[in-house]
């Protein structure tokens, strides 16, 4: 392999690639990145077995060949080169690298003994809306659980039906549901993403307008495209909980108040909420809502709050609930729109939240029961 690459191009992939390395799996070679010449590009993939990530960069090739190196060893020396023409070049094992003042020889191992990766989306693709991918997974990916003993509730579950995919996300304590139109009519299928994958989706989505998706379930394995990258995550395996049963269709109360103020109400209630279980109550009255919060060794607080309510008659004793401050907070931060609808029935059963701007948007959040 002989090749010239912009050390400016090489440093920005392998500050993407060395993320999906592991320097202390049981196996040296997924430490390691593998790059491939290929006519007038580099390949540069790695793996931790769970995801991989293949990224193509320009480069001027005079011999195609590939060697696997130390990802963190090839990163820091990349990373402090000048910006540039670098030359790679390997022999065997080995792979030199050189500018105009700078040589030096890393020790690689043999490519035949790093694992196979996806390089191409595949032939079965979805292609689809950057901007409503990215926008159903902000909605969806704070309410995914980090109990590591429920594998299934720490992913995102995907389900492609018709024109529409539907992302889902719970913890068991809330949940939170997006659908997106698509343009096409899809086979039906479901699979559980880990978040990490989702993350690192969006951090590198960039500029690209669509991304593809393939579907590999002999292999367990979701492969997605976007413009020179293809990113690839095991799926995870189990059975994700029949949440439809647990999303109440008829509501008794009715509440639609200003977004920006009920998320200042809740934050003003979580100072006196961190000293008692995170607990903030909402006291809903045919004509008032307030906000909530005391602790025995900080004192108490509530906020009066405009809304329009319905449900709650003058002679009726209103309406007492508490949540998790916490849960409150990531929703109201996730949603943009300006008001938000909460729909109720007592102060034991889930209150669904909603933008009113968003039909296809839904967030459960189930209520600390009260003592007395």
């Amino acid at each position: 392999m002989k090749l010239q690459v912009l050390q400016e191009n090489l440093t920005k992939a392998l500050s993407i690639t060395t993320r999906f390395t592991n320097i202390r799996a049981q196996l040296p070679v997924l430490g390691n990145v593998l790059i491939s010449a290929q006519k007038n590009k580099l390949l540069i993939s790695a793996t931790n077995l769970e995801n991989s990530v293949s990224l193509t960069i320009g480069a001027k090739v005079e011999k195609e060949g590939e060697i696997t190196i130390p990802a963190k060893t090839f990163n820091d020396t990349i990373v402090n080169l000048n910006p540039g023409t670098v030359n790679l070049q390997s022999e065997k094992e080995k792979l030199t690298l050189s500018t105009s003042n700078f040589n030096s020889t890393l020790a690689g191992m043999n490519p035949s003994d790093f694992p196979s990766v996806p390089q191409t989306v595949g032939k079965s693709t979805l292609v689809l809306s950057k901007k409503k991918i990215l926008e159903a997974l902000n909605c969806v990916l704070f309410a995914v659980s980090s109990d590591e003993t429920r594998p299934v509730l720490t992913g995102v579950l995907f389900i492609l039906k018709g024109k529409e995919l539907v992302v889902v996300a719970t913890d068991g304590f809330r949940l939170s549901q997006k659908k997106i139109r698509i343009n096409f009519s899809a086979k039906e299928l479901s699979f559980i993403l880990p978040k990490n994958i989702l993350s690192e989706l969006l951090r590198l989505v960039g500029e690209s307008e669509e991304i593809n998706l393939s579907y590999k379930e002999s292999e367990s394995q979701v492969v997605f495209g976007i413009d020179n990258l293809i990113l690839a995550s095991r799926t995870i395996e189990g059975e994700f909980p029949d949440f439809n049963k647990i999303i109440p269709h008829e509501f008794k109360i009715k509440l639609s108040l200003d977004r920006e103020e009920f998320l200042q109400a809740v934050k003003l209630a979580s100072v006196f909420a961190r000293d008692s279980a995170n607990v903030i109550k909402m006291i809903i009255k045919n004509d008032s809502l307030k906000v909530f919060a005391e602790s025995s060794q900080v004192g108490k607080q509530e906020t009066k709050l405009d809304a329009k309510i319905e449900g709650i008659s003058e002679k009726d004793k209103g309406l007492t609930i508490a949540f998790n401050f916490r849960f409150l907070e990531d929703l109201l931060n996730a949603l943009k729109s300006e008001d938000v609808y909460i729909e109720l029935n007592d102060a034991n059963s889930p209150g669904v939240f909603t933008d009113p701007k968003d039909p296809d948007f839904l967030h459960l959040i189930m209520p600390v029961r009260l003592q007395g």
